[in-house]
């Protein structure tokens, strides 16, 4: 059970603490309701390029590492297709450093001309590295439109294409700034061996001035039921041919997920898999091969990936695929298989608790999504899934009209 009280700010800012008497760090996370799927279609990768901008600088404090870095404190950031978080840990004493820094960047950048062109390279280059240079690289960036014909889920965090940042104007910065970058779009949490009262006047100290902002309505596209089957095939010069297999399941919110998580636990988590053992140990079909699901607040995929060994087919690794799927469509599922699954999944949810950050991340994303409570409901709904659950989850959308299937050939040489 991870306790923890809540408060509103004036300005709209939902603040959450957690007491941990057990660690000598504070741990701060700040969650803003904005990511990929928010992005004009025509100027895409903005959500990621903000992430790198909030550490070039703002009004008031030129750094953000240098100060951090002097009393002790590490921080990083992440973005994804729903959402953007910053988080850092310090020594207890400093969390009013912390507070600091992250309110003088929530309340405006400083929107250098400079700041934006190396940020905008910074991000280009990744796009270029990650995306188009490395193997299997531009995976998603064929995967995503094929799965994904009207949702924003279509294009993936960096963007849909390089000149999306190439032309990106500091008005264009400027208005998704005071847009998105707002309290009211926000949720913090601290954590740490610290007392609520105090936590709150620092909070109200930092943060209570910033302008609220405007909330933002979600006018997001609902994808259409796939009807038939679709295909993509592509050739580059990779060692080996992959094969990507998914299927559109549930969102973040719908109780299901917690069932599809662990079929695809089952599947294709770890050498102890049904897939790892039957297609790569015994029949040698795959040299590797996974299933995940890819937990998107709005209804996501669960998703096969293999990469085929020399001799094989395509084709005929598909079919493999399709064996699994049929098997969990036509038998339930042993309860002490999906126990084994629940213990490991139980156990890395209790470990992770033991973090102060994780802590503080996990009620940030739970309270935007649904309300941080339900941190503590999770465990539970995992322990619910059952055997026939599954199989009818697998009737109804793992079926050979809903499969999204992309063939990433070798080039043959």
């Amino acid at each position: 059970m991870i306790d923890y009280q809540k408060f509103t700010l004036s300005n709209g800012l939902r603040l959450l603490f957690h007491e941990d008497k057990n660690t000598p760090l504070a741990a701060i996370n700040i969650l803003y309701d904005v990511g990929a799927r928010d992005e004009d279609p025509s100027k895409t990768g903005f959500a990621h390029l903000f992430e790198h901008l909030m550490f070039g600088g703002s009004k008031n404090i030129p750094s953000f590492d240098e100060p951090l870095q002097r009393v002790g404190g590490e921080n990083n950031a992440y973005t994804n297709n729903d959402h953007t978080n910053y988080y850092l840990t310090l020594p207890v004493e400093n969390l009013e450093t912390g507070l600091w820094l992250e309110s003088d960047r929530m309340n405006e950048l400083a929107f250098t001309t400079k700041s934006l062109e190396v940020q905008r390279q910074v991000v280009m280059e990744e796009f270029k590295q990650r995306y188009l240079n490395q193997p299997y690289g531009d995976t998603w960036l064929q995967f995503r439109p094929l799965s994904y014909k009207v949702h924003p889920y279509r294009w993936a965090t960096i963007g849909m294409e390089l000149s999306h940042i190439a032309n990106a104007t500091m008005d264009d910065v400027k208005d998704f700034f005071y847009r998105y970058y707002r309290p009211s779009n926000a949720v913090i949490c601290v954590a740490g061996n610290l007392e609520a009262n105090k936590v709150v006047d620092l909070v109200n100290k930092w943060f209570g001035d910033i302008p609220g902002g405007t909330m933002i309505p979600k006018n997001i596209p609902v994808e259409p039921e796939q009807t038939e089957r679709r295909f993509l095939e592509i050739t580059r010069n990779v060692p080996d041919d992959m094969l990507y297999m998914g299927f559109h399941i549930c969102g973040k919110n719908d109780d299901n997920i917690h069932a599809w998580d662990l079929m695809s636990d089952v599947l294709g988590r770890g050498s102890s898999s049904r897939l790892y053992h039957d297609l790569v140990k015994e029949k040698e079909i795959f040299s590797q091969v996974g299933c995940y699901i890819t937990g998107d607040h709005h209804p996501g995929m669960l998703v096969f990936s293999g990469k085929i060994r020399p001799g094989i087919s395509l084709e005929e690794a598909e079919k493999h695929l399709w064996n699994h799927v049929e098997t969990i469509k036509a038998q339930v599922m042993d309860e002490s298989e999906l126990a084994k699954v629940k213990n490991k999944t139980e156990s890395g949810m209790v470990f992770s608790w033991m973090n102060v950050l994780s802590k503080a991340t996990g009620l940030c994303i739970n309270e935007l999504y649904h309300d941080a409570g339900e941190i503590n409901r999770t465990l539970g709904k995992y322990q619910a899934v059952n055997g026939p659950q599954l199989q009818q989850l697998a009737q109804r959308f793992l079926n050979p009209h809903q499969a999204c299937v992309l063939y990433y050939r070798a080039q043959q040489k």
